[in-house]
């Protein structure tokens, strides 16, 4: 099933989805391993597995420092997908592939997207690579049967998003504020216009994240948005309580 299907068929039975975010060898594969464990089995709807990059200029400092940590303890793009394939050996949900386009570059645009193809992952999501500069990346995804995951944000012109939902395919990203991942997001009335614009802009289903932490915030993103994105909330918990405090912090979402 592609992924657009998958969600569209999810929200048929849940009014809104669960995506989970984690930073792939933080604080290490062991723990990322119990922590998806406790996300699908507490109603993650999809997980976004970041590769770990050196400059991640949209992550905010609790993303920053576990990109660089889980560099510095030597974490591997290939340790990365071996981790990606067990997973999606293991779990039905989608996973995707979240990182920087100079992971891809240095890789192989074409080796690195046939491999996660090959081993499960179903979209990706690529934050610094606009798709006026992402040709060969927006053909092979095609050719390949990735869903090219594209990113609005709030100074996004309407003309802007038409363009960008031309390019996408499984879900559109929506930032929910300016700035980088971690901080609190204002819900205000500037945001339920901004979600409208969205909705006007694609056909394709919305996904909302940076800042969403808690029950409150999800329960404020029905009927606007349908997937919520929880990802600096859950690394927090776990270095804090460990990995088994994920599991009753998702249950508690919904």
């Amino acid at each position: 099933m592609q992924l657009t299907e998958y969600i569209r068929e999810a929200r048929t039975q849940k009014e809104i989805l669960l995506m989970t975010h984690l930073v792939l060898g933080y604080p290490d594969f062991t723990v990322n391993r119990e922590v998806i464990w406790q996300m699908v089995k507490n109603g993650v709807d999809l997980i976004e597995m970041q590769i770990p990059f050196s400059e991640p200029v949209a992550d905010g400092p609790m993303i920053l420092k576990a990109n660089q940590e889980s560099i510095d303890q030597g974490t591997t793009v290939r340790q990365c997908f071996d981790f990606a394939a067990e997973i999606t050996s293991q779990h039905q949900i989608p996973f995707l592939f979240m990182t920087y386009y100079n992971i891809l570059f240095k890789y192989g645009v074409e080796k690195f997207l046939n491999k996660a193809a090959k081993i499960g992952i179903q979209g990706l999501i690529v934050p610094d690579l606009p798709p006026e500069e992402g040709e060969e990346y927006l053909t092979l995804c095609k050719k390949i049967g990735l869903a090219p995951i594209m990113i609005y944000a709030p100074t996004s012109t309407e003309e802007r998003m038409r363009q960008l939902a031309d390019h996408a395919d499984g879900f559109i990203y929506c930032v929910a504020r300016r700035g980088v991942t971690g901080k609190k997001t204002d819900f205000s009335q500037d945001f339920s216009e901004y979600m409208a614009r969205c909705s006007r802009a694609t056909d394709l289903p919305l996904a909302v994240g940076f800042g969403i932490s808690n029950r409150e915030d999800v329960r404020f993103l029905v009927g606007k948005g349908d997937i919520a994105v929880i990802g600096t909330r859950t690394i927090q918990l776990v270095n804090e309580r460990g990995a088994a405090a994920v599991g009753p912090f998702i249950a508690g979402l919904r």
